[in-house]
């Protein structure tokens, strides 16, 4: 008994030594760091959860779970309708088991959270993204700014933005081209206009379409409409301003071309663009040889349609009919086609020197010997140069 008296004054002391210690120097220690610092600055013996304990109990460290959660104050909304436009895809089981799960695209006015538009999507991706944002300006014009997540569809990552890129994403340019602005939102809250809606729709749409026997979204999307007014005069309200900031849309303004991938390429030497694996010959006219060696802007459709411009026209091109077939290491070329081969192969060999460069760890003298083997396969790749 009494060396059960004797441990715990011991235990105590401790106890009593440690709290005034964390009250004193480390009262914003939690129990892992605290713990550290009493075993190797003051030589007490004790474990992490024990000195856990005896924090809460001192109420000198409040445990996670018991903390209270932030608080996100509301946000006033704009004075006006399409000043901010909220967009967010929602994946969900829109129809339960009678379809395939897909994502539906909303457009929420910020200023009346009016629903201005939904639509179907087999997932979140730029191009439905174009789908239904053109669908969007031709209902109700221009807003003066859309709001949305970090998705990558919307935001580029600084470190991409570092590699000398625009800084847009192709969502973000097609925008700029729209004199639309973007923004994104460091969390939902932000953005919890839309965030609220989803959860809405998730209830209401999943039973509308249910009473409906709809179970796809082609047959979903002739009552989407019908959805979208019933909505809106249950739960819009009006905006404190009733100026309306949508703007029509130019006729120089042509959403087929501007609601594209494009992406900026040389024309090389050979008259020739390389793009996404592919090789694009163009035609060898006075016009063309003027291009060489200039930037191209290669636009790319949904439907996979590529078109070629440079200063300001569009080139006519062919696409090299063994260009796939070079991709692959050790493959049979017939003779006729060895210089639309060396061609492709001097484009793909000129990239990976270009990427090789602008890694700012090499060093000066390796630039050096990259640049001239560059300069050496130039001279390699002109027709009828080498040996024959």
């Amino acid at each position: 008994a009494l060396q059960l008296q004797a441990h715990e004054r011991v235990r105590e002391a401790t106890r009593d030594r440690a709290v005034a210690l964390i009250r004193e120097r480390y009262a914003d220690f939690g129990p892992t760091f605290a713990h550290q610092k009493l075993t190797e600055e003051h030589d007490l013996t004790l474990s992490v959860e024990t000195l856990r304990a005896w924090m809460i109990a001192a109420d000198v460290w409040v445990p996670r779970v018991q903390r209270a959660r932030r608080s996100y104050q509301p946000r006033e909304r704009r004075a006006c309708r399409g000043e901010l436009i909220q967009i967010d895809g929602s994946d969900h089981p829109w129809f339960e088991d009678r379809g395939p799960r897909c994502t539906l695209l909303v457009y929420i006015d910020d200023a009346t959270s009016e629903l201005l538009e939904l639509c179907f999507a087999d997932v979140e991706s730029t191009f439905d993204y174009f789908h239904a944002t053109r669908r969007y300006l031709e209902r109700h014009g221009k807003p003066m700014a859309f709001y949305s997540d970090r998705h990558s569809i919307f935001h580029v990552q600084a470190r991409d933005r570092a590699q000398g890129g625009s800084g847009r994403s192709q969502f973000g340019r097609a925008l700029h081209d729209l004199n639309i602005d973007s923004l994104c939102a460091y969390s939902p809250q932000a953005k919890g206009r839309v965030e609220r809606v989803n959860a809405t729709l998730q209830d209401r749409l999943v039973k509308e379409l249910r009473l409906r026997g709809l179970s796809s979204p082609a047959e979903a999307e002739p009552f989407l409409p019908v959805f979208l007014a019933d909505h809106n005069r249950r739960f819009a309200i009006p905006a404190r301003v009733a100026h309306d900031a949508h703007r029509p849309l130019h006729p120089s303004e042509d959403l087929t071309h501007i609601f594209t991938l494009q992406e900026s390429r040389l024309i090389t030497a050979q008259l020739t663009v390389n793009y996404k694996r592919g090789l694009y010959l163009l035609a060898d006219t006075v016009e063309n040889r003027r291009l060489r060696r200039t930037s191209a802007l290669v636009s790319e459709a949904a439907d996979g349609t590529v078109m070629i411009r440079g200063n300001g026209r569009v080139l006519p091109y062919r696409l090299h009919p063994r260009d796939q077939a070079v991709l692959v290491p050790g493959v049979v070329v017939a003779h006729e086609h060895l210089d639309g081969a060396f061609a492709w192969i001097a484009a793909q060999q000129r990239e990976r020197d270009a990427a090789r460069l602008a890694n700012p760890k090499i060093t000066l003298r390796a630039k050096q010997r990259i640049r001239t083997a560059a300069g050496a396969l130039v001279i390699r790749s002109l027709p009828g140069s080498g040996p024959s």
